[in-house]
């Protein structure tokens, strides 16, 4: 391990939960099967982490690079690599998949509840195909681990969700996911084709290296862009993230909302695959941007259950790195991605803390809360900061990156500007009120006022992100650093500079 290059780290990243997943869906013990998953979940934090420390943050392109035949009759190939941009979504990826572990460690510790082998095994084989997305270099390869998110997320909600209209969702973010995918194949088969005096390619840096121009560019951008809008969520097309944060497992759905891999997709494939297009819709992005801002804000307002309050919130801030991305900017862009990275902190962090409340007291429902500082001061702290993080207040996270965004949409896109500032008020409102209401007012639940504070293993699953959430939010110029070469790369290629 003298020389990082000399041994696989990305592959030896994937196989780590693959493995651990393989042991922990066989042994029938729940108690041994949840340190088997956290181990694996460590050891992948640990090894992510050694990829970030290996890597030379004053080269822009691509690190790590592993290649083999794959499909070799069609020039598909197993290629992965890492980037400035991709880099901190990996052990942000693996914290968070730790942190969710932990925050279902009493899955299966009752003898009427579900085997907790099967969904530990779950879990580390989506944080698997999660850490492939962010690795994939070949465009078909992360259909393939996109594709492959889907299995576990049908199965841990609809057999581990609650409310009896879990299989119903399970199902329903099923089909949308898969319907979703089907531009996604055609866009990326598309680029691919497009070229018809040169070889057929796949692999991303070869695609790149073709600039798209005519229809086609047009055809591949409106495809990807509809298949990664999907993902996001924008609006119109979020309708599946609400119900689905209502029944799906707390820790499950912090992963599904702090994880946003369809920003990273716009970010990765659709705009640098068609640069010319993307450039000339930058009105559509920035639209689709704006309007998501205004509308989940607004929806913030007229929800009563902390969840779905979250989630509205966490579709308007990820609305903004939509408009951010339309702004070609390399302030813009970094601002963007530490947006992604305070979603796996904050947001994760806020439903993990959601997850511990719901295991005392029954509900999220704010109608059914109350008084919960007076029992639970440290959970509400927690709370608090992860929200506070959400909604971009300084000395958090997710203010370094919002005030970025911000400055270049008003200055490029000075209507999505005001109309952004105008729906991150919404939001903030959204969530003042039912926060007051929940944690400062009067209880009216009997089970809270017989809860406990956090347990020493949850308080340690909310410490790193808290310590990381306020140390951002202090002093981000070690982040943005290490982004800028990556982030000018991208800008140069795609903005023609």
């Amino acid at each position: 391990m003298a020389d990082p290059g000399s041994w696989p780290l990305l592959s030896t990243l994937l196989a780590v939960p693959v493995c651990t997943a393989g042991i922990a869906a066989v042994d029938r013990r729940a108690s041994r099967v949840r340190w088997i998953a956290l181990t694996g979940a460590l050891l992948t934090l640990f090894w992510a982490l050694l990829i970030v420390a290996a890597f030379d943050r004053h080269d822009p392109g691509f690190q790590f690079v592993e290649s083999a035949d794959w499909i070799p009759g069609v020039q598909i190939r197993y290629l992965v690599g890492v980037d400035g941009l991709s880099l901190l979504f990996l052990p942000a990826t693996a914290l968070l998949f730790c942190a969710a572990l932990v925050a279902a460690w009493q899955v299966g510790s009752s003898a009427a509840s579900l085997s907790a082998g099967p969904y530990f095994a779950w879990l580390l084989l989506l944080e698997a195909a999660t850490l492939g997305v962010f690795c994939a270099l070949d465009t078909m390869l992360l259909f393939f681990f996109w594709e492959l998110m889907l299995p576990p997320l049908y199965f841990l909600i609809s057999l581990w969700g609650s409310g009896p209209a879990r299989e119903l969702v399970a199902r329903r973010y099923f089909l949308i996911m898969l319907v979703g995918g089907v531009p996604l194949l055609f866009g990326l088969l598309a680029a691919a084709l497009s070229f018809s005096g040169g070889p057929v390619a796949f692999d991303l840096p070869t695609l790149q290296a073709r600039e798209l121009s005519g229809p086609t560019a047009y055809l591949v951008f409106l495809l990807l862009f509809a298949a990664f809008a999907v993902k996001v969520p924008v609006v119109p097309l979020h309708t599946w993230l609400p119900s689905l944060a209502m029944v799906g497992p707390p820790a499950v759905i912090a992963l599904v909302v702090g994880l946003k891999l369809g920003a990273y997709g716009l970010i990765r494939f659709a705009i640098p695959l068609a640069p010319l297009a993307a450039r000339d819709l930058h009105w559509l992005i920035a639209g689709a941007g704006a309007a998501t801002i205004l509308y989940a804000g607004t929806a913030a307002l007229v929800h009563s259950n902390l969840r779905a309050i979250l989630a509205c919130s966490s579709v308007a801030h990820v609305g903004l790195v939509v408009l951010g991305l339309a702004t070609f900017s390399v302030s813009a862009l970094q601002g963007a991605l530490l947006q992604l990275l305070n979603f796996s902190l904050a947001t994760g962090g806020g439903f993990l803390v959601l997850a511990f409340l719901q295991r005392r007291s029954g509900s999220t429902a704010v109608d059914r809360l109350g008084g919960i500082v007076a029992r639970m001061p440290r959970l509400t702290a927690f709370f608090l900061l992860f929200a506070m993080s959400g909604l971009g207040m300084p000395g958090t996270s997710g203010f370094p990156g919002e005030l970025l965004i911000v400055v270049a949409a008003l200055h490029s896109h000075t209507g999505a500007g005001l109309a952004a500032l105008f729906g991150m008020i919404l939001a903030a409102a959204g969530f003042l009120s039912p926060f007051r209401k929940a944690f400062l007012g009067v209880p009216d639940n009997p089970d809270i006022a017989l809860a406990d504070d956090l347990l020493p293993r949850e308080l340690a699953c909310l410490l790193v992100p808290a310590a990381l959430t306020v140390a951002i939010g202090v002093w981000p110029m070690p982040l943005l650093e290490l982004l800028r070469p990556a982030a000018e790369a991208w800008v140069t290629t795609i903005a023609g500079l």
